[in-house]
């Protein structure tokens, strides 16, 4: 790995560790030239996974974009990055599980959604928001008695 500082090739491994759930190696590195320390990590490389978007557009499936986006929704929320790269490993996980080329952009939403609720409400409802393209705030009140709805369910099975 080259250095992010002086960007020589030689540098040595101070600490290595398993992240999003053994998904990924993150490792701390120090330059022998400069002594400057920088992350780097390692994911298994999966075979291209081709997102179908709602206008029949294909494109490559991005983490990155799906992180992104999770980022923007949890702005401003107790939601940690570390929360939130073991949110979308899981997310990714399960979109290889089910062993498809092809996925659409409207399932790995739904899937997000399912998900994001638990995780953080506020979160839930922007994210909902840009994905369900809410015109007005019927869409918001709709959610909002969807979250209401699946709290008393939960309520009720314990």
């Amino acid at each position: 790995m080259k250095c992010t500082n002086c960007y020589s090739n030689d540098s040595k491994v101070v600490e290595s560790r398993d992240v999003a759930e053994g998904e990924a190696i993150r490792r701390r590195r120090e330059c022998l030239k400069c002594s400057s320390r920088f992350t780097t990590y390692e994911r298994l490389e999966r075979p291209d996974l081709v997102v179908v978007k709602r206008n029949g557009t294909r494109q490559l499936f991005s983490r990155e974009k799906l992180l992104a986006g999770l980022q923007r929704a949890c702005e401003k929320t107790t939601v940690t990055n570390l929360q939130l790269e073991a949110f979308v490993a899981d997310v990714e996980s399960e979109l290889y599980l089910r062993g498809e080329p092809e996925i659409s952009s409207v399932a790995i939403g739904e899937l997000v959604m399912q998900r994001l609720s638990s995780l953080n409400e506020v979160a839930y409802v922007r994210f909902a928001s840009v994905y369900r393209s809410f015109k007005d705030i019927a869409g918001f009140e709709h959610e909002l008695s969807n979250i209401r709805r699946s709290r008393k369910k939960a309520k009720k099975s314990k």
